[in-house]
């Protein structure tokens, strides 16, 4: 069971780390601490899969990357290029066999993937496979893909990645590692990150830049929508594999799943959610003598608010850093007894101010609730709730662990019923339109779980033949 303030967040998708080293560098470590700094996109397996030009071998297991990993099973893993993954299951179970990546022996040699992000016609794929007689060991999606690949193999890996990455759909960030190379893949519309760094003559692909800060990498550039990015001994190439299509990143990634100090597609993630918390009070106003936001994602736009407003801006929650997913849940007797595992609030701050406490965002409103109560019985005269994202109406299809439209509590009810059910003084949501001038005034972004509307229909249905190919 999680603690109460994680059940009313969208959960994490995953996080992919590549390197292809041509000097003397530890790959293995290096993605190590790749994987740690992208810990955030997922908290439940962990894994690397490392390759000396011959072999590839792989280490994973369930659990944080500082726990299935050690000096001495890192020591074990030898060679040039590597790619680790980091998981929050979306599709299939949350076990070990689901883990990534995942490594698959086809007529050419050995290749592994790691996959962030979700098809949407992945089961129409596995019943045919499953038709054609190939045998399926886990339950995810990025098993598909391995098979398409290496179903295709004897056309030449490079034809084999670009025919079965036309016949999914979905959203994906991929890194593949074959005996000798490094391959990285980013769907038509570039809904999941992905970029390029290197050190040297060595590159990287990762899911965000934050994690080219942790190794000493140097930013090169996105991994563009609808390319295929191939690392070998001959240096870096790039294949278009669809055509240009109006990028729409996931917006989410930077209202809430992507570290601050990460720039994806050339946002700066900090600077947005600053940026959205200005819009918040242009749009939002209120009278008040403390600003405060939830941490951790929640923060930054409170200091936006509080900058544009002049309402002074402090800490208004202390968040208890030692407890992990898997600490012992509250009973429902101490949960009732409103017993504050996760974040306690500062009495000292708010007791006797009028509050205006923002969130990135409210999904069920279940934590919503508990938060304002809280600050109540601290003492707090007024609570005003802002939210730094529209009200989420939908779910998502593309890699992110949603409810189902039943459980949103902006699909159920107005904006007047959902500030009674939380117990605010008042509440208000950042418009689309303020979101859009946080990120920079483009329309490129997908917005399905605010407006219904998605990049790619769900579910997709897959021609038969392509598998007689």
């Amino acid at each position: 069971m999680r603690i109460w303030e994680d059940e009313d967040k969208f959960k994490e998708e995953c996080g992919v780390f590549g390197i292809f080293a041509k000097e003397a560098l530890d790959v293995s470590t290096l993605t190590y601490y790749g994987l740690y700094a992208l810990q955030h996109r997922g908290q439940e397996s962990a894994g690397i899969a490392v390759s000396d030009f011959s072999n590839i071998q792989c280490h994973k297991d369930m659990g944080l990357v500082a726990n299935v990993f050690n000096e001495e099973n890192l020591r074990a893993m030898t060679g040039s290029i590597a790619i680790g993954h980091v998981r929050y299951s979306t599709t299939g179970a949350s076990n070990v066999t689901n883990a990534q990546p995942i490594i698959g022996r086809y007529k050419l040699g050995n290749i592994a993937v790691a996959h962030n992000g979700n098809l949407v016609n992945a089961d129409v794929i596995r019943e045919l496979l499953e038709d054609c007689g190939c045998i399926f060991q886990t339950s995810i999606d990025s098993e598909v893909i391995l098979n398409l690949i290496a179903r295709g193999a004897k056309r030449g890996m490079e034809r084999a990645i670009v025919d079965a990455i036309q016949a999914v759909k979905g959203s994906y960030a991929i890194v593949l590692l074959t005996e000798d190379k490094l391959i990285g893949v980013r769907d038509p519309n570039g809904i999941r990150p992905l970029c390029i760094g290197r050190i040297d003559d060595s590159y990287i692909i990762c899911s965000e830049s934050c994690a080219l800060d942790a190794v000493g990498a140097e930013f090169v550039r996105d991994v563009d929508p609808g390319e295929i990015v191939i690392i070998d001994k001959e240096g870096i190439s790039s294949i278009s594999f669809a055509e240009r299509i109006r990028p729409e990143t996931c917006a989410f990634e930077y209202i809430y799943f992507a570290r601050p100090d990460s720039v994806i597609d050339g946002i700066n993630v900090y600077t947005s959610r600053i940026e959205a918390g200005k819009q918040l009070f242009k749009e939002s106003p209120v009278d008040a003598d403390i600003v405060i936001g939830v941490p951790d994602s929640g923060m930054q736009a409170a200091m936006g608010y509080a900058k544009a407003s002049g309402i002074p801006y402090d800490n208004g929650f202390i968040k208890n850093k030692y407890v992990a997913r898997t600490f012992i849940a509250p009973s429902q007797e101490l949960r009732e007894r409103a017993v504050a595992v996760k974040l306690n609030p500062l009495k000292v701050n708010v007791e006797g101010k009028r509050v205006v406490l923002i969130d990135d965002s409210i999904v069920r409103g279940t934590t919503s609730r508990k938060l304002v109560d809280s600050l109540r019985r601290a003492g707090a005269l007024e609570v005003h709730f802002r939210s730094a994202s529209p009200v989420v109406k939908y779910p998502c299809y593309f890699g992110i662990d949603t409810p189902y439209r039943k459980e949103l509590i902006g699909a159920q009810q107005d904006i007047e019923n959902i500030r009674e059910d939380i117990g605010a003084d008042s509440l208000a949501y950042l418009s689309m339109e303020g979101l859009l001038a946080a990120l920079g005034g483009k329309n490129k972004f997908c917005l399905g779980c605010f407006n219904g509307v998605y990049p790619v229909a769900a579910p997709m249905e897959t021609p038969k033949e392509y598998l007689e190919k």
